[in-house]
């Protein structure tokens, strides 16, 4: 095993694009990423271990939503660029829209061709669901959807619109009005991450970034964006 990997060409292929199969019923769960490092914990553990290139992280499957797959069989292909694995997918859900799997739309058609299985801003939090949602609309028609409306308007629309809701936001604390309050943080919440999405910036990078800052004070890290 240890020779294979040896010949996969990190420098060239930056990833290796990963096949997840069911080991019961052969059905294609999804498609992901693994770096170098995701390889090696997932041979290890045995659990699958992924590379987000939208979250710029290793991440293990199931992480949030407690979906992990173990992981039975490793097959690479004939040029060592693509991998296949076997797994068994805890919960039965490997898709973030709460389906078995993440390929169910025929792409003539559009026809959608599963059900949603599982509720996933119970699995993911609403925050990241709202933002695959988002992602999602970036394909809708903007004559029925207002996420894809304000996306096809392009970066002005998308910025004067943050701007707008971060003036309401303000007027509403002024106002120490707290249902308000509320009210207009979801809306610069919502339009925050249409900006993100536009941008292609997973909002766990921005978890990640105020983690980073936990371990040193508001005044260090100005200073350190100062130089």
């Amino acid at each position: 095993m240890k020779e294979i990997i040896k010949k996969i060409d990190w420098q060239k292929i930056g990833l290796l694009p990963v096949v997840v199969q069911d080991i019961a019923s052969n059905e294609v769960l999804m498609m992901a990423y693994m770096n170098e490092e995701a390889l090696s914990l997932s041979l290890t553990t045995k659990i699958a271990h992924y590379f987000s290139r939208s979250k710029q992280r290793i991440w293990m499957k199931g992480e949030s939503s407690g979906n992990t797959q173990t992981i039975h069989s490793f097959n690479i292909d004939c040029d060592n660029d693509t991998l296949l694995i076997k797994v068994t997918q805890k919960g039965g859900i490997s898709c973030h829209t709460g389906r078995s799997s993440c390929f169910f739309t025929e792409l003539d058609s559009g026809e959608i061709t599963s059900e949603i299985q599982a509720n996933p801003e119970a699995m993911y939090g609403v925050i990241d669901t709202l933002y695959h949602t988002i992602q999602e609309r970036k394909n809708a028609d903007p004559e029925t959807s207002w996420t894809a409306k304000i996306l096809s308007k392009g970066e002005n629309t998308i910025l004067k619109k943050v701007v707008e809701e971060a003036g309401e936001f303000c007027f509403a604390y002024k106002d120490d009005d707290e249902s308000e309050i509320i009210y207009e943080a979801s809306d610069l919440t919502y339009h925050v991450l249409v900006a993100l999405a536009a941008k292609n910036i997973s909002p766990d990078r921005i978890k990640q970034e105020l983690a980073r800052r936990f371990d040193m004070s508001g005044i260090t890290e100005k200073n350190s964006r100062d130089k």
